[in-house]
């Protein structure tokens, strides 16, 4: 039987993406945009995860969410400074919520075009790490 490779290779393509966004697309800002935006996406047993996006200035003119690695693409704009997105996932992943981070695309009045990413985390467990960047 022929193993499948599509979902450690997908972990593989992630973990680049990662490795770009934290090495090639950053800016010397992060400060000023770990103290604007916060993000958060827990997953609860009763099978969903819940996104919540804050931005503290208020100056959000839209955000584009994306949840990568899914079966079927999730995608939704949103036209606020703050949001709560509830989103199906009946099941854990087999090889682990990196394969489903959260990329926001934000339009701010100040900071101009900005990208976050983040992954899912139980709830109970610690926040996981956001990573900034400015294509």
């Amino acid at each position: 039987m022929a193993k499948r490779l599509g979902p450690p290779i997908l972990l593989g393509v992630i973990t680049i993406l990662a490795l770009v966004f934290l090495t090639g697309g950053g800016t010397d800002d992060k400060e000023i945009f770990r103290e604007t935006f916060q993000v958060d996406a827990v997953y609860y047993d009763s099978g969903h995860v819940e996104i919540s996006y804050l931005d503290r200035s208020g100056k959000t003119d839209s955000v584009v969410m994306e949840i990568l690695g899914m079966e079927e693409s999730f995608q939704k704009t949103f036209s606020d400074s703050e949001f709560i997105e509830i989103v199906p996932f009946p099941n854990t992943p087999k090889y682990g919520w990196a394969i489903h981070p959260i990329v926001l695309e934000i339009d701010h009045v100040d900071l101009g075009h900005v990208q976050l990413k983040t992954e899912i985390h139980p709830l109970g467990e610690p926040v996981r790490p956001v990573i900034y960047s400015r294509p």
